[in-house]
């Protein structure tokens, strides 16, 4: 297993993870809360390509997960109750984890927050955020199996979805010893 950064060459796997993801919430056989068309598309890979904080999880040659990990926070995050106050240089964000379904429950979901967690201690970021839909009960299980604290479920419209309660998660590398 390899975690690197995306190049132009993963984009297409990228995408079809999505739209995997896709298929399988609209099949019942997960509840994420991402809509086809909307959140996360082809797009919102291209974007964080250009950015360059487009990471991929590769097993076997192939790209099994994606996720965008940087320093961008959320609108919602200004004013949550965030446990741990750090500078905006000191907090690292993760976003977008995705595992392809034919790939889950290999350890692959762990082994990228993992990297995540390793990416920000390099970038000296002991602040972790991210977030999740309130509805997807597997995320947040894993996360806070993970050691990630739930601090906040805040209303909002999030990428485009309205009517999403979005969970505010953070860990504290620092606090972690």
């Amino acid at each position: 297993m390899d975690i690197r950064k995306a190049t132009i060459s993963d984009l297409d796997a990228v995408a079809r993870i999505y739209d995997a993801q896709h298929t399988a919430e609209e099949a019942g056989k997960s509840t994420v809360g991402w809509i086809r068309g909307v959140y996360p598309t082809r797009a919102t890979a291209e974007a964080a390509l250009d950015r360059d904080d487009l990471f991929v999880l590769c097993e076997d040659g192939l790209v099994r997960g994606a996720a965008i990990i940087n320093q961008i926070q959320v609108d919602v995050y200004a004013g949550a109750p965030w446990r741990y106050s750090a500078p905006d240089e000191r907090i690292c964000v993760l976003h977008t984890l995705v595992i392809h379904p034919a790939a889950k429950g290999r350890g692959l979901g762990r082994a990228f927050v993992a990297f995540y967690e390793n990416f920000a201690r390099t970038m000296n970021c002991p602040e972790l955020r991210m977030d999740t839909n309130a509805r997807n009960s597997i995320a947040r299980a894993f996360y806070k199996g993970l050691g990630y604290r739930e601090i906040a479920v805040v209303p909002t419209t999030f990428n485009g979805i309205p009517g999403i309660d979005l969970v505010l998660l953070e860990k504290n590398l620092e606090a972690m010893g």
